[in-house]
């Protein structure tokens, strides 16, 4: 499915909209559908629903709860549910959030003003906006600080970068993290990485169990929130690298204890009996 991406530059104040981050290639079935070509669908996507749709309008939302001791030429359009709660691409992203909770769905069809299906998003969608929500912080104060600090001009941009020619500037990642990165990944879920870009070095600032676990999986590109500086002139995210010997993603330690601080939190008190 392709994505649309925020624009980073977006200020606070303005309010994330369902069209910056819904799904516009969506998967759809046809009302004369059977059983048997919906479970082939669901085997073939990894998805368990999709809107029914007709003409480009929606009729219907079809999951795999409906296909239960259903018989197989059974057609969408007879078993489907015709109760469908929709969105339209200008509604605040926070107003489709509370929406899914409120009628208990995880996708929202979004439609024109005409009814007719433009996109879909869902909770995973809206848990994107929540993490690039949070790096646009991390960038700003990146930002800020090397201009203020080595009196540079910094440019951001949002795009890809060689997994292999990141420069780490940490030393050692937990083991539990890159396992839950490594799953995040395969489900496409990850934010993206946060790099300072110079002419001939790009330098890991934030994201190094998501690069790391991007190597494991043989992912050659990774999605990065760039901070471009157009001079050789040296700062001091390059003496972390220069003073550890870290040079590669190859080179970082992968530790199993201690155990990385959030996952000792969850169990210390996610385990506690009342």
């Amino acid at each position: 499915m392709t994505k649309k991406i925020k624009d980073v530059s977006k200020t606070k104040k303005e309010k994330t909209k369902v069209k910056d981050y819904m799904t516009t290639d969506v998967v759809i079935v046809k009302p004369e559908d059977t059983v048997k070509e919906i479970v082939e669908m669901i085997h073939k996507t990894g998805h368990d629903g999709f809107p029914v749709v007709e003409r480009g309008e929606v009729k219907g939302y079809i999951c795999a709860k409906h296909l239960l001791l259903k018989d197989k030429t059974e057609p969408a359009y007879k078993i489907m549910s015709e109760d469908v709660t929709l969105s339209y691409k200008e509604m605040d992203l926070e107003d489709a959030a509370r929406l899914m909770f409120r009628e208990g769905v995880s996708k929202l069809p979004v439609v024109r003003e005409t009814g007719r299906m433009i996109g879909i998003i869902s909770n995973t969608d809206v848990i994107r906006s929540q993490i690039e929500r949070a790096d646009s912080d991390k960038i700003y104060n990146l930002k800020k600080t090397l201009e203020d600090i080595h009196g540079l001009n910094v440019k951001v941009e949002k795009g890809y970068v060689e997994v292999d020619q990141l420069i780490p500037t940490q030393r050692m990642i937990h083991n539990d993290e890159l396992k839950g990165r490594m799953y995040e990944m395969r489900k496409g879920l990850a934010e993206p990485i946060i790099v300072v870009e110079k002419p001939r070095k790009t330098i890991l600032v934030d994201g190094h169990h998501r690069a790391v676990a991007s190597k494991k999986l043989g992912i050659k590109e990774i999605e990065a929130h760039k901070l471009k500086i157009n001079t050789d002139k040296k700062i001091g995210l390059e003496k972390i690298p220069e003073s550890s010997g870290i040079k590669t993603l190859d080179q970082i330690d992968i530790i199993d204890f201690p155990p990385h601080p959030l996952v000792k939190l969850t169990k210390m008190y996610g385990d506690k009996k009342p």
